[in-house]
């Protein structure tokens, strides 16, 4: 099955338009397609925003128990690394709700924007590929993605009819954390009718690491880091009916994800989520138009926070009902692109489940949203606008009711100076709604050991962007370049005091003070990659940079910056056999916030790969080998609000195999 058609493509368009120029020279290429109903285009198409889209063999090296670990090694990608089970992505900088979290082009209206120990609730190891989107091409799927977005594309429901059942499973076993893991996916057809379906199970103990869990102390942990053992079982049905006119198919899924968080508190989350979906696709629906796509999720998400003794805390709740319209239209007067509206309605909270604080109060929140993107050519230059406006409403039980308007808006330029090569730019302005937690917190947190207390008087972010990239795209040889500013007045961060507090807010407890607090910042940073026959046969090659600063205008590091890297890789691909070895070295990171305070030192992380693929009658195995930390260091993010007491698993070997049918 090809992959999905995603929405993602259209964001990529609003911020800045990019388009499909064909690739010549070099060794012959497999384009990875990301397609929606605004543009198609191949990833290695995605000029202006430096869009990623991992599948194939390269998203089976990379699987990992989280998603934050998956998409870790990407250019200006690092990870929250709250533990084995809860890694969330941050982009240039930015994290929480800033980088939003998409299943199929739909949110996956989880809680793990608000903390970095909870979970994004979608499963990679059944992903047929994950896309990645930096900066302003993501405005398109909400204010709240100034940072960017991931998007987790599973086919859940079928766009196209198979010949023949396909699919295909997979088993691993890893050595740091005694991990196993089985993971497949199937798909076939009947009649007019495409079903699809799929599952996950991992369970790992805790993992290795290669000293102790605090630096210079030996009464720390060592051997194994505690509380960190994952158990996660998921698993997906979906099926359409397609014929010429286009399709229109549900899917559902269940997520169970119980995980422990290596804080001195050790603590625990039991994670379950419901999630229904809709999609239809209707082709010509109108004269002048090209298609209508519909789709609507609800999601009924809940995850409890529990104590030593395996009691709960706290329990958080988030029910969410999403609907999004595209309507693509035909070239107007040498204008082609989308007009759209989106929906979301959700009722969420956080509430103590022992008669103390409530660390969120019950909030309904509403939104409503519309857009429209188009593009032109004006001689060689491919130009570019989009526009969104929203409506957010949030009503506590108990507290202010806030309404924010939201404008977003782009424009940008691709240049193709000569063959092979392009220049472009893009600017952007988009404005952001506080978060809930950020508006109403008034409660302990277990898991980060902070007593959150929110300002209902916060205003909105409004975030001013510029993005300028140069890239090479033929021939064997090819490369990119970006320089990026972002300009944020109000930002919304957590200003951790050094006062304690006790669960109920009184003085002289174990919980320190984190008061939400507004300013202007900017990030700022620059990324560059090269890389020789990416995906021929024979020798490969690839070397990569990525740096970024985040500051407060009047004084002060933005809290949990990335370090800066460089990495570089070694390939060879030849007939049934494939290898591979990468070194990323990360600088040391002093780069502190006011509540920070110590600095992250560097690291080399060296991981390898190695996989045999044979043919057995009408199917291919493959067997493989993947090393992480071969060097066994000890990796301090300086993302991760636990760096003082938790590392990166030690060294680690994964011994699988994988069956195509």
């Amino acid at each position: 099955m090809h992959i999905q058609r995603t929405l993602i493509a259209s964001a990529v368009l609003l911020a800045c338009g990019t388009p499909a120029f064909a690739q010549s020279g070099g060794a012959p290429m497999t384009k990875v397609v990301v397609t929606g109903s605004a543009i198609r285009g191949a990833e290695s198409d995605q000029i202006l925003n430096p869009a990623k889209v991992l599948g194939g063999d390269e998203l089976r090296d990379k699987i990992g128990s989280s998603l934050g670990d998956t998409l870790s090694q990407e250019l200006g990608v690092s990870a929250s690394a709250f533990g084995a089970g809860a890694s969330r992505p941050i982009i240039r900088g930015m994290e929480g709700s800033r980088v939003k979290m998409l299943e199929n082009g739909m949110a996956t209206s989880d809680v793990s924007g608000l903390s970095n120990d909870h979970a994004v609730a979608s499963e990679g190891a059944v992903a047929r590929q994950i896309e990645i989107l930096r900066g302003p091409a993501a405005l398109l799927y909400g204010s709240g993605a100034i940072g960017g977005l991931v998007n987790v594309v599973n086919e859940r429901i079928p766009t196209e009819l198979v010949p023949q059942a396909s699919g295909q499973a997979e088993a691993r076993y890893s050595t740091v954390d005694n991990g196993r893991n089985l993971s497949g996916s199937v798909d076939g057809s009947s009649g007019k009718f495409g079903l699809h379906a799929d599952a996950n199970w991992r369970d790992t103990a805790d993992y290795k690491i290669p000293g102790n869990a605090v630096p210079g102390d030996p009464g720390s942990a060592s051997g194994r880091l505690p509380h960190t053992d994952t158990n996660e079982k998921s698993v997906g049905v979906g099926g359409s009916y397609i014929d010429d006119w286009g399709y229109v198919g549900a899917s559902a899924n269940h997520l169970s994800n119980l995980y422990g968080i290596p804080s001195a508190e050790g603590s625990r989350i039991d994670q379950k989520q419901d999630r229904y979906d809709l999609d239809s696709l209707v082709k010509a629906p109108l004269a002048g138009f090209t298609s209508l796509r519909m789709k609507a999720g609800y999601t009924d998400y809940h995850h409890a926070e529990l104590d030593q003794q395996g009691n709960p805390a706290t329990l958080f709740s988030n029910r969410s009902l999403e609907t999004r319209a595209e309507l693509e239209h035909k070239p107007w007067a040498g204008l082609h692109g989308t007009v759209g509206f989106q929906t979301e309605n959700t009722h969420f909270s956080a509430l103590s489940a022992d008669g103390g604080p409530d660390t969120v109060p019950v909030t309904h929140s509403t939104s409503a949203a519309a857009f429209v993107v188009e593009e032109a050519d004006a001689g060689p230059v491919r130009l570019s606008a989009g526009l969104r406006y929203e409506a957010v409403k949030r009503s506590p039980v108990g507290n202010k009711e806030r309404q924010f308007d939201l404008a977003s808006g782009s424009f940008g330029a691709l240049w193709p100076f000569m063959p092979g090569y392009s220049v472009g730019a893009t600017v952007s302005y988009a404005q952001r709604a506080p978060s809930i937690d950020e508006l109403y917190s008034g409660g302990p947190h277990d898991a980060t050991q902070t007593f959150d207390i929110g300002n209902p008087n916060l205003e909105k972010e409004s975030s001013r962007n510029i993005e300028l990239s140069l890239q090479k795209t033929s021939g064997l040889l090819r490369w990119k370049a970006n320089l990026f500013r972002n300009n944020v007045n109000n930002f919304i961060y957590g200003r951790v005091t050094d006062t304690l507090v006790d669960e109920d807010g009184n003085p002289n407890g174990p919980y320190r003070q984190r008061l939400f607090e507004q300013a202007k910042a900017h990030i700022q940073g620059a990324e560059a990659e090269l890389g020789y026959n990416q995906t021929g046969a024979g020798w490969s090659g690839r070397v990569f940079a990525d740096t970024s600063r985040g500051r407060l205008d009047a004084g002060g590091n933005l809290p949990l910056q990335p370090a800066d890297r460089i990495g570089a890789g070694i390939g060879y691909r030849e007939a049934a056999w494939r290898g591979g070895l990468t070194l990323t070295h990360a600088f040391s990171q002093d780069r502190l916030a006011v509540s920070e305070h110590t600095p992250t030192p560097g690291y080399n992380q060296l991981d390898a790969h190695l996989s045999y693929t044979q043919r057995l009658g009408e199917h291919d195995l493959t067997w493989f080998l993947l090393a992480k930390n071969l060097l066994n260091e000890d990796i301090r993010m300086s993302t991760s609000l636990l760096k003082d007491i938790a590392p990166l698993p030690g060294r680690n070997f994964v011994f699988g195999v994988r069956t195509k049918f």
